[in-house]
């Protein structure tokens, strides 16, 4: 059964019960805005799928009331899709004219009415205005006949109902969090770093660091956190350096080298996760970090501060389980080689990585003589490396793979034509922009330069890498969907129906191809089973009976950094 909610005027919400094609069923129900997580929570003993406009807007209020949703539609992330999908090319909703399900932002957006729970306020007033004269009701029929008629509605439908877990998936992340230990994590910032220093001032190692960097270059006023300052100090000082990046100092020799690295690295860590940025974003001994599903154009998720995609190993030490609990660490192997095996129905490339890691399947089929050479190989297929080692190895690789090779070939054409690519269940890459366009006919009338057609071949070449990859990689995050929606479902099945999320196995990270569970001591062993069952049923998902693998590496720990 769904229900479709949408906030009316008069501190209310409408509920309307709907068919599978979006049709009313009955009369609108009127729920006082009060009352509501209330009403959730009696329907959800029932089999339930909300449909409402931003899951951001909707579910965090819900969770902080201790109530657990099932399932979902989301109308915005699958608007994004419907619109943009090929497979849905030819619907109403593809083809009608830019409207304000099309404005609303791909970030997310904040709980209506802010930060307030949205159903405490005494005034719904505040929630019609920020969905504005959206219709919930009307769009989800106009989504349902998109998928009705597309060309592969099956696919499609698999892609929204992951698309829409993943918003599920992601409150809840920001909601529970992910357990840090405050002490933890402060001394290892006053190890490294030094003492918390005051407003405006560095750390004391810091600076130290800084004053070896100004007297081995002569330069008492240099501000190390100015690239330019940098670059023009060293210069001073006769080194030909031609930019301040790590990989590129590592060349000059210079006393000035060492301590200028060893402060870039410090400062990177005070400025990415010091002092503020623990003040700004772990609370209660949480890190609530803020997830964005579709984030990305290929479908990948983003985050909005806090660098929760970005957390760096050395800081891992502070992600400790609570008393009596543990940590399920798991990573899907070679993810996105698999994917291409099973994207090209390639079965030599999925018996290289059946029962065994997929590097050395490669190198014992005869393609490559090492597994540093078939990794670097497949990346450079997956990305479009045509120079280097990659270059080298890439006829050897095509001979022993010609399926996979050919699908990523193929699309890397279709984007230097300005064609779309699709992914595995239907999320299509964006056209090339008007510069593109604009570079590509120029290249082709009498009257083009040299210079015309080289910067048209380069600007050709390069939206192919981006298609080449494309293909690829939103597959990827597709199976990822599918391997957490999944997940998530089996975690609420250990504990009692209605337990609030916090209180039973849980999600608590996402990275791509990793996950991270924070569950109870005793349930550690079926979470770590279910991740690996999940992964294998998402590969079923994608591509049916195909023997194509997807292994996952788990460890039950107490902290993420025993983990790697």
């Amino acid at each position: 059964m769904l229900i479709c909610v949408a906030a009316a005027p008069g501190g209310v919400i409408e509920a309307t019960r709907v068919s599978e094609r979006g049709a009313p069923t009955g009369e609108a129900r009127r729920v006082p805005a009060a009352t509501f997580a209330a009403y959730v929570r009696d329907e959800e003993r029932g089999d339930i799928r909300w449909v409402w406009h931003d899951t951001t807007a909707w579910y965090p209020a819900l969770l902080r009331q201790g109530v657990r949703v099932g399932r979902c539609v989301d109308l915005r992330l699958c608007h994004a899709i419907l619109r943009h999908s090929s497979l849905s090319a030819g619907s109403e909703l593809a083809l009608a004219p830019p409207c304000r399900w099309d404005a609303l932002s791909p970030a997310g957006a904040e709980p209506i009415g802010g930060h307030e729970a949205l159903f405490e306020v005494d005034d719904a007033a505040e929630m019609t205005d920020a969905a504005g004269t959206l219709d919930p009701v009307a769009e989800f029929a106009a989504q349902c006949s998109a998928v009705a008629g597309a060309s592969q509605p099956a696919r499609l439908q698999l892609l929204l109902t992951a698309e829409s877990a993943g918003a599920l998936v992601a409150a809840e992340l920001r909601h529970a969090g992910l357990p840090w230990r405050h002490e933890v994590h402060e001394a290892f910032l006053a190890d490294t770093l030094g003492p918390r220093p005051r407003a405006g001032e560095r750390p004391v190692k810091v600076e130290s660091l800084a004053n070896e960097v100004r007297t081995a270059l002569g330069a008492p006023q240099l501000n190390p956190d100015s690239p330019a300052e940098v670059l023009k100090a060293l210069r001073v000082a006769g080194l030909n350096a031609t930019s301040t990046r790590s990989w590129e100092l590592k060349k000059l020799e210079h006393p000035a080298i060492a301590p200028l690295l060893e402060y870039k690295k410090r400062a990177r860590l005070l400025s990415a996760n010091g002092w503020a940025w623990q003040d700004a974003w772990v609370q209660g001994g949480r890190f609530h970090a803020e997830y964005m599903p579709g984030g990305v154009v290929t479908g990948r998720w983003a985050a909005r501060g806090g660098g929760a995609l970005q957390l760096p190993k050395q800081v891992r030490h502070a992600v400790v389980a609570d008393e009596g609990w543990k940590l399920v660490v798991a990573d899907a192997a070679q993810l996105e080689p698999r994917v291409l095996a099973g994207l090209a129905s390639d079965e030599a490339m999925a018996a290289a990585g059946r029962g065994r890691d997929l590097y050395t399947g490669i190198v014992e089929s005869g393609a490559v003589a090492e597994r540093a050479h078939a990794k670097v190989a497949m990346l450079g297929a997956m990305y479009g490396a045509t120079t280097g080692e990659s270059a080298r190895l890439m006829p050897a690789l095509t001979r022993a793979f010609p399926r996979a090779i050919r699908l990523v070939e193929q699309a890397a054409r279709a984007g230097e034509r300005g064609d779309v690519v699709t992914s595995r269940l239907g999320r299509s890459s964006p056209r090339p922009g008007a510069k593109w366009v604009e570079a590509q006919s120029r290249a082709s009338v009498e009257s083009s330069r040299p210079d015309d057609e080289r910067r048209a071949r380069s600007q050709a070449r390069e939206w192919g890498r981006f298609t080449r990859n494309f293909i690829v990689q939103s597959s990827a995050a597709e199976w990822a969907l599918c391997w957490m929606a999944q997940l998530r479902m089996r975690l609420a099945d250990m504990v009692p129906a209605g337990t609030p999320v916090e209180q039973g196995p849980h999600l608590v990270y996402f990275l791509h191809d990793e996950v991270m569970v924070h569950t109870p001591e005793v349930l550690a062993d079926r979470v770590a089973e279910a991740v690996s069952q999940c992964a294998a049923a998402a590969g079923r998902l994608l591509f049916g009976g195909f023997p194509v693998e997807f292994p996952v590496t788990t460890a039950i720990v107490d902290s993420y950094a025993d983990a790697k």
